[in-house]
């Protein structure tokens, strides 16, 4: 067959067939030798040696017949495992390829050439230069396997198209493909997809390459050729067709766009059956299209909306508007925009675009196709609705600037704590030396007062980023309230009443019992603040048991048991789009010096780091809500958390032993490695690990206690505590750090003999800390 290409199939050859091969190409030459010996002989009848030539030419001629012999019972053995490529692929409707050593297409099948042009001679790699970038390396790694393995596979996924390639090596040396389609998708067929307007994406020889879920419920399925959807004629923009549905013929009109790399997108308008043949010679006007559609001039001119392009737009709009006046870019001009559509430029490539003087705040995304191929004829514009996903989007860039704040907020905070160590570590060492009577011992006390203040402003930044020293307790938040409440009246003012309703049956909760006083008065403080005139502010506890995941506020609250706490009050409320805001840091209603905007903010921190949620529920003028669940807790009250504050009421006394101070501070070194001498203790300073571990190295030094920072550069405190411990595994170890202990309870559950002093310390706690470590 002229044009094939013969593929032997892997058959075991018998001794006849290899004996055949090897002297088919023999026999010719012995027939040669033995025609020409018999021709001398004829020549030379009378020669002596005539006879002999005859001899040899008849021996020759025999051996040629032998030759020829096995060479046809070889051909005859072997022709069941000759099979041609047109035989097997030829009628695939995947395309098929055979290639050379090097890569050029030596024969493509009837639904490659109908898919990507006739490309023989030409490397494979440019057929599929348009649909993922550097194929040459793609098929040349499979090549290389394939020839190693005998066949090879991949798949080749991108956002325009997923294809699996195949390659088998062939006895001949050749390579046989075959690029099967498991999907693929042009520019925007994601904002395809969801349109109910029936569209696809046909390349220039009319092989179809995408096809929306609408067109494919009307046709049933995909479909490959565009000659088998359309029937009557070639499909020409505005003129109407006729699809070929499953359930039918259905007419349609026909919108057909230029689309990137030389491909045409076509959307088909269902009209019915009567109103097609008496608009057949019309453009039916882009008002009777089923998705929001504007046509643009060339200057930017708005000549034609439908409906629902108003209705995205939020207002009443005539043709001859600018388009520029309509929508306004987020980053790039409007006008820069058309004018590259307009040339040709950026098609099918969306933009979201901000509309112009909406009520509320709306964003479109905007698919801009050049009408009929030409600049003259304008632009068609499709939008689609983006409010929502921009709504998302910055949600999502929120939160990211929200944990961002936070750890700057606790990194802040750590070296504050630093500084604040320094100060009232630095305080205590001047009182010790100045009794009231001392004229300076007032003023020691306002700094030693102020530093105390300002460690609880970092604890409140340390409480929005999640990152503050709880002491956490099992409570009873009825006795809590009651304890509260004579402060929560101070605070109230005459004008407000306060009412506190408790559920007989609730059940304790494990917090820090300060920092949940912080949260309730901080909500109580602002519900005073939201009635000037007066009211009522309720304060409600009971039982919450969820049988169902609570979701609420782009928050799931697991099923269990809660108790639930409500703050309600009577005031002025908070607007729709203040509400969303509430808990971001430094966001405030009041006015300037009436409000840090922290008070909110630390609350949710603090509710959410004991594990908690707090909600709100507010309408402008008729007052707020906050809702708090806290999980429910079952242990005994007395079961307290092994994080308990110290409270040192009295001097602690003198002490004895040998402490390893490691602290890369040198203000709290100082006033650390004094605070420890006065108390008896020898002490063995250290401003790095490394440097600790390097002292350590010395066998006959003796060493009680290690007091350790656990930030610090290089080695942080826990990796070179356990370092250490290897050899002096009696040794106890005093964690400090500015940061929570959250932070590194994992750690110090690994380290034996550890405990942890949160920053800004004073002089009696290190001192007692130190010596409850010895003893």
């Amino acid at each position: 067959m002229p044009g094939s290409i013969v593929i032997n199939v892997n058959t075991p050859k018998t001794a006849l067939q290899r004996f055949g091969s090897s002297l088919a190409p023999n026999g010719v030459w012995a027939a040669v030798l033995g025609t020409g010996t018999l021709s001398a002989a004829a020549y030379w009848p009378s020669d002596p040696l005539a006879p002999v030539l005859i001899v040899s030419g008849g021996t020759f001629l025999v051996l040629a017949l032998a030759s020829l012999a096995f060479a046809y019972m070889r051909t005859a053995a072997e022709a069941p495992a000759v099979v041609t490529v047109t035989d097997t692929v030829g009628h695939d409707e995947t395309a098929n390829f055979t290639t050379d050593v090097d890569g050029a297409v030596t024969y493509q099948n009837a639904a490659a050439t109908e898919r990507f042009g006739a490309i023989s001679s030409k490397p494979l790699a440019s057929a599929l230069e348009d649909l993922f970038a550097n194929p040459a390396a793609v098929l040349y790694r499979l090549q290389s396997r394939a020839a190693a393995l005998g066949s090879a596979r991949e798949d080749v996924v991108t956002p325009r198209t997923h294809m699996r390639i195949s390659v088998v090596r062939l006895r001949n040396g050749n390579f046989l493909w075959r690029l099967e389609d498991l999907f693929e998708r042009a520019p925007g067929a994601r904002g395809a997809e969801g349109i109910s307007l029936p569209m696809l994406t046909a390349s220039k020889q009319g092989t179809v390459l995408f096809m929306n879920e609408a067109l494919r419920k009307i046709l049933g399925g995909r479909v490959k050729s565009l000659d088998k959807i359309l029937t009557g004629g070639d499909a020409q923009h505005g003129t109407f067709a006729t699809l070929e549905g499953v359930e039918g013929l259905v007419p349609v009109f026909l919108t057909k766009l230029v689309a990137p790399a030389g491909r045409n997108e076509y959307y088909f308008t269902p009209v019915s059956s009567e109103s097609a043949p008496s608009l057949s010679n019309e453009k039916l006007p882009i008002a009777a299209l089923p998705v929001p559609v504007l046509r643009i001039g060339g200057d930017g001119t708005v000549h034609d909306l439908n409906g629902h392009a108003q209705k995205l737009i939020g207002r009443q709009t005539e043709p001859g508007v600018f388009f520029s006046d309509l929508f306004e870019g987020l980053g790039r001009s409007v006008s820069d925009w058309l004018g590259d559509a307009t040339q040709g430029r950026g098609l099918g490539k969306s933009e979201v675009l901000k509309v112009r003087d909406a009520d509320q705040e709306t964003f479109l995304q905007v698919n801009l196709s050049r009408l009929g191929g030409s600049d003259q004829e304008g632009l068609l514009a499709i939008l689609n609705d983006a409010t929502e996903l921009k709504t998302l989007e910055a949600q999502f860039v929120q939160s990211q600037k929200m944990q961002a704040i936070g750890q700057l907020a606790g990194g802040v905070a750590h070296d504050f704590n630093n500084l604040l160590t320094a100060i009232s570590g630095h305080c205590d060492l001047l009182l010790l030396k100045h009794d009231q009577g001392d004229p300076d011992y007032g003023d020691l006390v306002q700094i030693h007062q102020n530093a105390n203040r300002a460690a609880s402003l970092v604890g409140q930044l340390l409480a929005f980023s999640r990152k503050q020293n709880l002491q956490p307790e099992v409570m009873d938040l009825r006795d809590t309230l009651s304890d509260l409440t004579h402060l929560l009246n101070r605070l109230v003012g005459e004008k407000v009443s306060l009412s506190l309703v408790h559920d007989p049956e609730l059940m304790p909760i494990r917090a820090d019992k300060r920092q949940l006083e912080q949260v309730l008065m901080n909500l109580v403080v602002n519900a005073r603040d939201a009635m000037p005139d007066g009211g009522m502010i309720t304060i409600e506890t009971e039982k919450a048991a969820l049988t169902q995941p609570l979701e609420r506020d782009r928050v799931a609250v697991p099923a269990g048991d809660y108790v639930l706490v409500k703050v309600t009050d009577e005031g002025a409320g908070i607007s729709a789009d203040k509400l969303p805001k509430i808990f971001e840091p430094f966001y405030t209603t009041k006015r300037t010096g009436e409000g840090t905007g922290l008070g909110l903010s630390t609350a949710y921190g603090i509710v959410k780091q004991t594990g908690g949620f707090i909600f709100a529920d507010s309408e402008e003028g008729n007052g707020s809500c906050f809702s708090l669940y806290f999980p429910a807790h079952n242990l005994p009250k007395e079961l307290q958390s092994r994080s308990q504050p110290r409270q040192v009421k009295k001097p602690v006394g003198q002490g004895e032993g040998v402490v390893l101070l490691v602290e890369d501070e040198a203000p709290v070194r100082a006033f650390a490695s004094r605070a420890l001498r006065m108390r008896g203790y020898t002490v063995i300073e250290a401003e790095s690990a490394e440097e600790a571990l390097e002292t350590l190295e010395d066998k006959n030094l003796e060493v009680d206690v290690f007091v350790t920072d656990v930030i610090m550069p290089g080695l942080d405190g826990p990796t070179w505590v356990r370092e250490a411990l290897k050899t002096r595994p009696d040794a106890r170890v005093v964690f400090v750090s500015g940061y929570a202990e959250d932070s590194m309870t994992d750690q110090q559950a690994r380290i034996p003999n550890s405990v942890f002093l949160p920053k800004p310390f004073s002089l009696n706690e290190l001192a007692a800390t130190v010596m409850e470590q010895i003893h």
